[in-house]
């Protein structure tokens, strides 16, 4: 190509736009990563260094409020006790999710295609929704005894409710129209409700399931406070009985930690999912 044309196709205004375009999008892609991943991590280092700063000038004993370097080297310190705990933790929250987001899409499959079922049940899931469910794990260790069964079991009824509602929900968003062509087109409920509805309720679905993930890890760890030998909540109670400050912050931070991991579990299964289905994902 001679020099003529180099110029030609630089000074090209359609090739100019499009470069445009291009340096628009990478600068709303860097504004996004800097608002979602550096703005929230630069947060929480400013919160992490002014508690560090107010803990050092103002000398507050460890037992009060430990600081952030001091919980630091605690998890590092017992870090194979703090493994060892996690895991257990980690095991019976992944189960009870599991188990409370699959019996929960099997019940909202069935009030959506039952009136009958719909009309008995709705209404008192509503009424249990409301109950303050952390008050009822006693019972659960009365029922079920001292063992992992209670504290799977309360995991999982704390964690069903949000999957029911969000999955109820979206079953039953779908278009009116859309569901008259598949009933002109002589399709079964089944049919529908693998090609029409469950699509249309996976946004709904993700939602509950995000916050089932959560509080999968709260019914867990409050079984654990109550009756366990081992776990993460149990490690908490144990310190807290020594005031050990600093162990149960660093048992805390695990927890979070696991938290986090879980959610980001699901999100990304979310992104996945819905990518598939042609969504897009929140």
């Amino acid at each position: 190509m001679t020099d003529i044309g180099l110029t030609a196709l630089a000074e090209d205004p359609a090739e100019e736009r499009r470069r445009a375009r291009l340096a628009r999008a990478r600068k709303a892609k860097l504004v996004q990563a800097f608002k979602h991943i550096v703005l929230p991590v630069l947060t929480a280092l400013a919160v992490l260094l002014a508690w560090e700063a107010a803990v050092d000038l103002n000398g507050i004993p460890k037992v009060i409020l430990p600081a952030p370097s001091d919980i630091a080297e605690r998890i590092w310190s017992i870090r194979k006790l703090l493994y060892a705990n996690a895991i257990s933790t980690t095991t019976e929250a992944v189960a009870g999710f599991a188990i409370a987001t699959s019996l929960g899409i099997a019940l909202a499959a069935s009030l959506v295609y039952s009136s009958w079922l719909r009309a008995a049940l709705y209404p008192n899931i509503v009424f249990f929704q409301l109950i303050p469910k952390i008050a009822l794990a006693p019972l659960f260790i009365v029922w079920l005894g001292i063992g992992a069964e209670s504290r799977l079991t309360f995991a999982v009824f704390i964690s069903f409710f949000p999957v029911v509602i969000a999955t109820i929900t979206g079953l039953t968003n779908v278009p009116g129209d859309m569901l008259r062509l598949c009933r002109g087109l002589t399709a079964s409920n089944w049919q529908i409700f693998w090609a029409v509805r469950f699509p249309y309720a996976l946004p709904h679905l993700f939602s509950g399931m995000k916050i089932a993930i959560t509080f999968a890890i709260i019914g867990v760890v409050v079984g654990e406070f109550i009756t366990a030998n081992k776990g993460l909540g149990y490690l908490i109670m144990f310190a807290s009985s020594m005031a050990e400050t600093t162990t149960i912050l660093a048992a805390i931070a695990v927890l979070c930690a696991i938290g986090l991991t879980l959610f980001g579990f699901v999100t990304l299964a979310e992104k996945i999912v819905l990518k598939a289905y042609g969504h897009k994902a929140a």
